[in-house]
């Protein structure tokens, strides 16, 4: 889909705390955020949108997503840690029917969602925040929907997308809203909010490096990177408010970025930023993260999408995305050669083909065990999804990796015994090398290639192994 019919007509990211509304007069900090949510107020009146669609880390579910559907919520709020800082009486416009739309749209991909329209039901400090700044008078009707504190990246992925579908269903045009923290630390004790500063110089340079980034309009380049960003800088709810953004907006880099502000609230790291569709993208950097487009549980984020709900989605793609899925395997690349791709190996999970033909010589992506159509591990996954290690086979892994890899060579007319060099990754040197190597021996022991055997210490999925690899073309 291009930048002129997508739905979302801009995206924004604002933080959630109530300083800048409640309080901007007590930290230059917090006043130069105040002032950035001014700005953004302008842009939001010059562009021509029907709604505006928030996500807000500060709104927590534990089971699925809720939606807020109330017509018009109001109430007074008065956020459980800075009460100090006074009340915040709100009255807002909120668009029901999209929030049903959404829940549908939700619902056809897989995910628990229900909407929420009651007296009193309470509105969270990020979106009350978000609102007040952005739209005071209520001049767009909203949506709001919930940040679930054990969605990861996969399920948030689909929420994002599924936000896409019902946008495109009711014809709306939206200003999407991402309200979160960069970098999460607080100060422990109390400090002169004239004083306010990162809490860190690690949490600052993390997220200054991560801001240069997002302000290049690279918005799909830093959901790659949330989850290191996180583990550095403790990012806000693992920065899902980022993938949500991203998913919704196209998962892309063509974008305006524009970095309005970044200040401390607290010790945490508080930006706005803009991003408006644009048609040249920005550099990408080609990470590996996982994508998905139907949620089937914690345990099969990445299952086959043969499901009915996949099914009836899949009839309503466009009919370039039907030609692009029916491509031959080989495809002439605008910077030379051919690409490769092949639906009898497992799917990329990053920005990349399974292989590159240029001249006599074929380039393999990093391919690992993974099965086509399922994303099984074969031998299981070293680590369950809380990042625990499990027992695998390190054998199966490797024989599945080099059936891959002689998959992905038959697809460009090659074949395995046409290898000429291997780099092997290896999560763990001592415990699998010996297994992996009798493995490797079976298949390669006549073939004549050169390797190279590398210990690292993670990879982008469970997997133990992984094999890149140069071939002959023919």
């Amino acid at each position: 889909m291009s930048s002129s019919n997508h739905p979302v007509v801009k995206g924004l990211v604002v933080p959630g705390k109530p300083h800048p509304l409640l309080a901007p007069e007590k930290s230059p900090a917090w006043a130069s955020l105040r002032q950035g949510f001014e700005s953004l107020r302008q842009e939001i009146e010059s562009c021509d949108a029907d709604l505006l669609l928030l996500y807000s880390t500060q709104w927590i579910s534990v089971i699925g997503h809720q939606i807020q559907a109330d017509p018009e919520p109001e109430w007074v709020l008065v956020d459980q840690e800075w009460h100090q800082l006074g009340t915040m009486p709100y009255r807002f416009r909120m668009d029901a029917d999209f929030a049903e739309a959404y829940r549908q749209s939700a619902a056809q991909r897989g995910l628990h969602a229900r909407t929420v329209a009651y007296r009193g039901f309470p509105i969270d400090t990020g979106t009350v925040v978000a609102l007040q700044c952005l739209n005071p008078d209520n001049r767009l009707p909203a949506c709001v929907v919930s940040c679930n504190m054990y969605a990861d990246r996969a399920e948030t992925l689909v929420l994002g997308k599924a936000a896409a579908d019902a946008l495109q269903a009711c014809g709306k045009k939206a200003i999407a809203v991402a309200v979160t923290s960069f970098s999460n630390r607080y100060h422990m004790e109390p400090i002169d909010p004239a004083e306010d500063r990162i809490s860190s110089l690690k949490d600052d340079e993390w997220n200054r490096k991560y801001l240069d980034i997002l302000s290049q309009g690279r918005l799909e380049d830093v959901s790659q990177l949330a989850r290191e960003f996180s583990r550095q800088a403790n990012g806000d709810q693992k920065m899902k408010a980022i993938w949500w953004l991203a998913a919704l907006m196209g998962q892309h880099n063509r974008y305006e970025g524009k970095l309005v502000d970044y200040q401390p609230i607290w010790g945490t790291g508080a930006a706005l930023v803009s991003l408006t569709p644009a048609v040249k993208a920005a550099g990408t950097l080609e990470y590996d993260e996982d994508d998905t487009e139907f949620y089937h549980g914690d345990r099969h984020v990445l299952a086959s999408s043969g499901s009915s709900a996949a099914a009836t989605l899949r009839s309503a793609e466009s009919t370039e995305t039907v030609a692009t899925e029916a491509a031959p395997p080989t495809q002439p690349n605008p910077a030379g050669g051919q690409t490769v791709r092949t639906e009898a190996a497992p799917k990329p999970v990053g920005a990349y083909p399974h292989a590159r033909k240029v001249g006599d010589l074929l380039f393999l992506s990093g391919v690992g065990p993974r099965q086509a159509g399922t994303d099984a591990i074969p031998g299981g996954p070293v680590r369950d999804e809380e990042g625990r290690p499990l027992d695998y086979d390190v054998a199966a892994q490797t024989r599945a990796v080099i059936d891959n890899v002689r998959t992905i060579l038959e697809a460009a007319g090659s074949s395995l015994d046409k290898v000429l060099d291997v780099t092997v990754f290896l999560i763990d040197m001592d415990r699998d090398f010996e297994t992996f190597n009798q493995v490797y021996r079976e298949a390669f022991q006549d073939v004549g290639a050169t390797r190279t055997t590398l210990a690292i210490r993670a990879l982008p999925t469970p997997i133990a192994v992984e094999f890149k690899v140069l071939a002959s073309a023919g």
